[in-house]
């Protein structure tokens, strides 16, 4: 039975998206969707500076959509209800403003995750996923604007969680001097070269054994499989969740020879995700390459399903 003691809703204010997601608890322990909805809001343009901050105009809309996302959620009546900031305001100089605006406007307060404890929700997340229950042994990645979160389960235990600067709009704003036209091979080369580095530099291991499956989350392979989805009309609960890494190569090199305008115009492309489409699939592509990996299975499952798991089973600081 749905009560507010068993009901939880969570705002994710991501670096492109803002996500909301109200889950209640069956009698078996397993959470069930009662609601969800993302607004495009990208509030990390600017995170690739030296010194990242986050421009007024995405402060703004990211503002306004949080408290629209907070009215929906609460026609749910949830008893427990948490926002949580990743990357952008994490990085950003002036990420407290935004905080200090979101309780202004909302009455809440907005919990910044560490690159740690982002990385271990995301994990806690992919855990309620049905789909994977039977998984022992899996990496997954989860790739953002402003960070790419590695981890490693090794017989559904948590060994390996790292946040790594790699996030989509941080390298596309680094590596691509103008997004709006088609993107130089050498700027791809770029991306993939400083992922393998940032990996090694941050000693993430890829030494599951070798019937371990990497598990992706985020927008980056959810883009992907609307797009070959939308090649034989083919919608996104009814495509293949594997996403192989022909499939991230063929459409990076076709992404990034389009001018932005043709690039919106592919079907089954966000307007929003067109900019940072080829530096994300490049990013991607590196880390498989490097990891010896030959694709990712795709997960809708990710950090609002762990903080939500996190609630209900026990408040953490900044949830009410």
């Amino acid at each position: 039975m749905i009560s507010p003691e068993t009901t939880a809703a969570v705002v994710d204010i991501g670096s492109n998206t803002i996500k909301a997601l109200v889950v209640a608890r069956r009698e078996d322990g397993t959470l069930e969707p009662l609601h969800f909805r993302t607004i495009d809001a990208r509030i990390s343009a600017g995170i690739g500076r030296s010194t990242p901050g986050l421009g007024e105009e995405g402060i703004e809309k990211g503002v306004t959509a949080v408290a629209a996302l907070l009215d929906e959620v609460a026609r749910f009546s949830p008893g427990k209800v948490a926002l949580v900031a990743t990357s952008a305001v994490r990085d950003a100089a002036n990420g407290a403003e935004f905080c200090q605006r979101v309780l202004a406007r909302t009455g809440r307060p907005v919990r910044i995750l560490t690159g740690e404890e982002e990385a271990t929700l995301i994990g806690r997340g992919l855990c309620c996923d049905p789909e994977l229950r039977t998984m022992q042994d899996f990496y997954v990645f989860d790739l953002g604007g402003g960070s790419l979160e590695c981890l490693a389960f090794r017989e559904r235990r948590m060994e390996q969680a790292t946040s790594l600067l790699l996030g989509c709009v941080r390298l596309t704003e680094h590596f691509v001097e103008n997004p709006q036209g088609s993107i130089p091979q050498a700027a791809i080369e770029s991306v993939k070269r400083h992922t393998r580095e940032v990996l090694v530099a941050n000693g993430f291991r890829f030494n599951l054994p070798p019937t371990a499956v990497a598990v992706g989350t985020g927008g980056t392979l959810t883009t992907t499989r609307a797009i070959f989805g939308a090649r034989t009309v083919t919608p996104l609960e009814a495509i293949n969740s594997w996403v192989t890494l022909e499939m991230l190569r063929e459409l990076q090199a076709t992404s990034a020879r389009l001018p932005i305008a043709d690039r919106k115009r592919l079907p089954g492309m966000p307007e929003s995700r067109a900019d940072v489409l080829p530096v994300a699939l490049a990013t991607l592509v590196a880390v498989a390459e490097f990891g010896g990996l030959s694709g990712y299975r795709h997960s809708l499952f990710s950090l609002r399903w762990g903080v939500a798991a996190e609630l209900l089973d026990g408040a953490p600081a900044g949830a009410s």
